[in-house]
């Protein structure tokens, strides 16, 4: 199989989520021993695994895999972050030793963890790590591509694999992380491109950017975007232009869970600019994505309300690796098993509404 060959046949193979399933969820909702709408958005959760899954009630979704892709990214150079790009490689470690927020909330949500090593400038030989490399490292988007569309597409497919091995593995849900620093720089590019809003408005501190430094990474977004031509119109040449590595493997990682039929809980900034260009790809792959949480980073607000999704939290999140999913994630499970456990008024011998 050529490079490009999985990514089109991901693409052809997608549905959109199971209508008739989500009539019969709701259905089943209106059945449960509760006013109608009382439990709110877990009734939404529900119906929408239901409708993923085409099973009413749905498979709870564990369990399920963090799949946290590490990249690096030559705008770093532009000095747009107050940490030191060394800190990709040892964070990957962290993640690999089990130290890391990604790690400890999983254990909290039963999952498991996997870090990928999709263009780290230092090359990790740890058995832990799985080692996808495309490059060491993007090209600075700033003053031409971050990668080429062939680089894009390579990593893109190790997203796609990632989830189809999960699936392969009986994971029932996957959550897309990441590692990088500087890695909310192209997120925000990304961002910009497919919701239309201005480099101003959704690129935000990230790991620590303040005052000259925040300034100079407004700037260096909307120059990006405008060195590259990147457009909405051309979704695989704006996350080649401006994106990162983990991101489009984060894209790919989506569209892979699409193709599985497995939910996605996403997480911060760099996840939310991932899914964007996935569903720029690819529409129906948006009824698959929810949003785990509302953070502090401005892009993730804006990639939401264009993907039209509801975050379960909203907790001033801002660390990324997925811990925001993750922190959400016995929620998303709590609604599959609302529909799976609660009694119906016929079942319980409870009156239903006159």
């Amino acid at each position: 199989m050529t490079t490009g060959d999985l990514l089109d046949a991901t693409l052809a193979s997608i549905r959109s989520i199971d209508a008739d399933a989500l009539t019969a969820a709701r259905a089943r909702q209106l059945e449960l021993t509760k006013p109608p709408g009382s439990l709110g958005q877990l009734e939404e959760l529900g119906n929408q695994l239901v409708a993923i899954s085409g099973q009413c009630p749905p498979p709870v979704p564990t369990p399920a895999l963090a799949c946290v892709f590490a990249g690096d990214h030559g705008v770093t150079a532009q000095k747009v972050s107050p940490w030191p790009q060394d800190v990709t490689w040892q964070m990957v470690m962290n993640v690999a030793d089990g130290g890391a927020s990604v790690n400890v909330l999983a254990r909290h949500a039963g999952a498991d963890v996997r870090p990928y090593d999709v263009g780290i400038v230092r090359e990790l030989k740890d058995p832990r790590v799985h080692s996808r490399r495309v490059a060491a490292g993007t090209a600075d988007c700033s003053v031409g591509p971050a990668m080429t569309r062939d680089q894009a597409i390579e990593a893109l497919e190790v997203g796609i694999q990632a989830a189809l091995d999960a699936a392969a593995d009986g994971y029932r849900c996957l959550v897309p992380g990441e590692v990088g620093i500087g890695n909310t720089t192209p997120a925000a590019a990304l961002v910009a491109v497919f919701t239309g809003q201005s480099a101003a408005d959704v690129t935000g501190a990230g790991a620590g950017a303040t005052g000259e430094m925040l300034d100079r990474k407004r700037e260096l977004v909307a120059r990006s975007i405008a060195v590259n031509g990147a457009t909405a119109s051309d979704p695989l040449g704006a996350l080649a232009a401006v994106g990162g590595f983990e991101h489009a493997a984060i894209a790919g990682l989506v569209l892979g869970a699409a193709a599985s039929r497995l939910p996605v809980v996403l997480d911060g900034v760099i996840a939310c600019s991932g899914a964007l260009a996935a569903v720029a790809m690819c529409p129906d792959a948006r009824g698959y994505l929810i949003a785990g949480h509302d953070g502090a980073e401005p892009g993730i607000r804006a990639a939401l309300d264009s993907l039209g999704l509801r975050p379960i939290l909203a907790m001033d999140l801002r660390l990324g690796e997925g811990s925001g999913a993750l922190t959400a994630l016995p929620v998303v499970q709590a609604s599959a098993k609302i529909l799976r456990e609660m009694a119906t008024f016929a079942s319980a011998g409870v009156s239903g509404k006159e």
